[in-house]
């Protein structure tokens, strides 16, 4: 007799190098693949709005590419640790296979789970789908973990043996039909994951293609007309020189090992230099390193990594709730920051340069706490990453591990006049300063009044002043600081 398998699919939506997947199917009994949408163990974490709208699309191609090769995916919602035991009780499993996943409140859940089915005689086996190598991997010479990212890269690239992408699925082993039908499945509609009243997810469609195809697609687009120049390009948000691959990679829909293994191929067929390809692995590598601190770190999701930033004197939000307001607008008066910020809402993304340009302007120019910032990023990104985010947030604050000094205070105009040399990025986000000379696009308020008129600009009006004054906010960013000393 068989006993039916259960293939728990979470961060892992792919039938290609999903290696518990792999697992699952090579045992050679029946499977049932389940997904479960679990927003009460998630609690604040769960998936913020724009997520939303990627996972029901992302399951989307998922039922259909595992329809396919001949089973089919069931969904529901609940508590993990309430539903899973149950499906497994009802169909007679005897083993669940699932991948690994990192978050703090996931590894609870996660163990519970574990916990519960264990005993009850089922065999749990868990794998890592997600990571290049586990977070415990790589440790300091003293045998801490690292806190600090270059010597972390450079361990991975001499000591990291990339294991090789896991073949694809051809063909999955289904529940007979009898058995598949005495467990319910939710329509995807039922799970209530796109946004309506309003729909504000319009410009997601033009822009992305969620599912292993689309990551897929994306991946060969990126390697064929970008990669080549990826160093050179990557800061520049008015030229495609970045990979886009962020949301596919937090869902799953590819591995970073597949797209290790793209790169390398490219570079040893010398369609790619070598310092280019570096320079974007490394990349994937600051994802790494992100999950190895918030293994080693969970608290990190709350609290700064640097304790003395703990006594910073943050603004009092009674009174900055119009300052947050205006940069989550995309209102500020400092054109790339407000063409960063219509592009994260429009687009569910925002290109990493302009990233680092917004979050220095609220933690710094504004004072404002930065988790006011990762919370506005986890709701309104599609790559919303519980370990990058956070990352990246105390990164850019100063107060995380091998963050940038908090001193460094980017300036918004020098920044746009940089980067975005032709104006290029901000006529596309801030159409209001579309007419207006490139001269003066960075810098809005020093154009003359005709040249304003000319532009079809009314500062104050049409397109706002500068909610504060760049060298004063830079003064008082700077006196705060001294107060964490």
């Amino acid at each position: 007799m068989t006993s039916p398998v259960l293939f728990l699919f979470r961060e892992d939506l792919r039938l290609k190098d999903n290696p518990a997947l792999r697992a699952a199917i090579e045992t050679a009994q029946p499977i049932m693949c389940l997904f479960v949408l679990d927003e009460e163990t998630e609690g604040a974490w769960s998936a913020g709005g724009a997520r939303k709208w990627w996972l029901h699309h992302s399951l989307k191609s998922l039922m259909a590419d595992i329809e396919e090769v001949g089973a089919s995916l069931t969904l529901k919602r609940g508590k993990a640790e309430d539903v899973v035991p149950k499906i497994v009780q009802e169909i007679g499993a005897k083993q669940v296979f699932w991948t690994r996943r990192y978050g703090p409140s996931q590894i609870e859940a996660d163990k519970t789970l574990k916990e519960i089915l264990k005993s009850r005689d089922i065999e749990v086996k868990s794998f890592n789908g997600r990571l290049l190598f586990e977070p415990w991997q790589f440790t300091t010479k003293t045998g801490g973990y690292y806190k600090v990212f270059t010597p972390f890269w450079k361990n991975l690239k001499a000591n990291g043996d990339i294991r090789a992408a896991v073949a694809g699925i051809r063909k999955i082993n289904g529940l007979p039909k009898e058995s598949q039908h005495s467990v319910a499945s939710l329509a995807l509609e039922e799970l209530d994951l796109r946004p309506s009243n309003p729909d504000w997810s319009k410009g997601f469609d033009p822009e992305w293609s969620p599912g292993e195809a689309g990551a897929k697609d994306r991946l060969k687009r990126f390697l064929d007309e970008a990669a080549e120049a990826y160093k050179d390009d990557r800061n520049r948000p008015d030229k495609p020189g970045t990979s886009g691959l962020s949301p596919h990679l937090h869902h799953g829909e590819i591995s970073p090992i597949q797209i290790w293994h793209a790169v390398k191929e490219r570079v040893a067929a010398n369609e790619i230099p070598d310092d280019q390809a570096d320079v974007f692995l490394s990349e994937i590598a600051w994802r790494e390193f992100s999950y190895v601190l918030l293994y080693n770190k969970p608290d990190m999701i709350d609290e700064e990594i640097n304790p003395k930033f703990k006594a910073f004197p943050w603004a009092d939000m009674r009174s900055a709730k119009p300052d947050l307001t205006a940069w989550q607008k995309g209102q500020t008066g400092y054109p790339i920051v407000d063409a960063g910020m219509r592009q994260l809402w429009q687009t569910g993304w925002m290109h990493n340069r302009v990233r680092m340009i917004v979050g220095s302007f609220l933690v710094k120019h504004l004072l404002i706490d930065w988790r006011y910032g990762m919370e506005w990023f986890w709701d309104t990104l599609l790559d919303a990453d519980i370990a990058s985010n956070t990352a990246s947030w105390q990164w850019i604050a100063g107060c995380g591990a091998d963050a940038a000094p908090y001193f460094r205070i980017f300036n918004p105009m020098t920044q746009g006049e940089k980067f975005d040399p032709n104006g290029d990025y901000v006529r596309n986000y801030v159409t209001e300063l579309a007419n207006l000379p490139t001269k003066y696009l960075h810098t809005p308020w020093e154009a003359p009044k005709d040249v304003l008129k000319a532009g079809g600009v009314k500062l104050g009006v049409t397109y706002p002043n500068p909610i504060v004054d760049h060298k004063t906010a830079r003064l008082r960013a700077l006196d705060a600081y001294q107060e964490t000393k």
